[in-house]
């Protein structure tokens, strides 16, 4: 495949020969999960989470109507703690990210690898031109359903909701993908995995709701006012170290504001600190905008889904029709629906 693309210099083959052999090796060392669980000297931890891989599989299958085409009827052990590392990127003085572009995929935010050691290379590269860079590791990944996915060791490391709820978002990215346009997928396959996993709560009579405490909205709320800050900072009239310095009181202010919040759920007992690996790695223009990525969206395709009824065949069909349109329209689109959602919960 390499040798049938012209114009690749030696560094773009050796990026797509560590992605192929590092994906060939986890397709081609994957067992079925039901040859694993014939095991009797399997680790019962590992059991349990890859029984209720195949339980949440079926629901995905039977229920939320998601592609079964036999991913995640594998294992594999990785033997590392994540299957990726994604390497994020965005301008010094700006919170659109960079995008790759790769064959199928089309042009993504980020970009990934199968060692931690080149990831942050290369994220040293980028960072040594001048841009905030994030490297984060990652569970899972989806091939879009042209190999059959399996369970890995990293996805079962999660608390069982997460792992659930991970197999239904990779699944969401094989029923919808749209090339060139990573805000609109991941969105959608957040707010599939959240509705699937209410769904599953009440399936399995769990009333309490995916965010227990309210913790991960407060977070998510505190970014989405600092990504506004920033915005406003970037697209002032201010000169370049006006920005930057305005760029670091927004940052600092972030901080702040997080660590009041860790220090009120202490008080209240909560032991979960929802994105606390992003504070402690030092937030910049690469991670808020990797978060707006899967964030920012969501509360669109909430109001699709509300409009809908909650019926997921219609809610299906207008994601399709959102997919077919050009991207300015899109966009436009999705920013009105966001917009009526905030104004529902004021």
């Amino acid at each position: 495949m390499l040798a049938a693309m012209p114009g690749l210099g030696g560094c773009a083959i050796g990026y797509y020969w560590q992605a192929g052999a590092g994906h060939l090796k986890i397709v081609n060392g994957q067992q079925p999960v039901v040859t694993v669980l014939r095991d009797p000297g399997l680790e019962p931890s590992v059991r349990a989470r890859l029984q209720v891989s195949q339980r949440a599989l079926a629901f995905a299958h039977d229920t939320l109507r998601l592609p079964d085409n036999g991913s995640y009827t594998g294992y594999y052990d990785t033997g590392e703690p994540y299957a990726v590392w994604n390497v994020f990127a965005a301008p010094e003085l700006s919170l659109k990210p960079r995008t790759w572009c790769f064959p199928v995929a089309g042009c993504i935010s980020y970009r990934g690898y199968f060692s931690e050691r080149s990831a942050r290379r290369y994220a040293d590269q980028l960072a040594a031109r001048g841009d905030d860079v994030f490297v984060g590791g990652i569970t899972a990944y989806s091939t879009l359903g042209r190999f059959r996915d399996p369970v890995l060791n990293t996805m079962l490391a999660q608390p069982e909701q997460d792992l659930i709820g991970l197999l239904f978002h990779e699944l969401a990215h094989q029923r919808l993908y749209v090339q060139d346009d990573s805000a609109f997928n991941e969105a959608f396959a957040t707010a599939v995995e959240m509705e699937g996993l209410r769904r599953w709560r009440i399936e399995n009579s769990q009333l309490v709701s995916v965010d227990d405490n309210g913790q991960r909205t407060a977070v998510q709320r505190l970014l989405r006012d600092g990504r506004r800050q920033l915005s406003a900072v970037y697209a002032s009239d201010r000169d370049p170290d006006a920005k930057r310095r305005a760029k670091q009181e927004v940052l600092a202010d972030l901080a702040a504001s997080y660590d009041a919040l860790l220090v009120e759920w202490r008080l209240a007992g909560l032991k979960q600190q929802p994105y606390a690996h992003l504070f402690r790695q030092g937030l910049n223009n690469a991670s808020l905008a990797a978060l707006a990525t899967y964030d920012d969206y969501v509360p669109a395709f909430g109001e699709l889904l509300r409009q809908c009824g909650a019926w997921l065949a219609c809610f299906y069909v207008r994601a399709e029709t959102l997919a077919a349109m050009a991207r300015p329209e899109r966009t436009a689109r999705l920013q009105e629906l966001v917009r009526i959602a905030a104004g529902r919960k004021k």
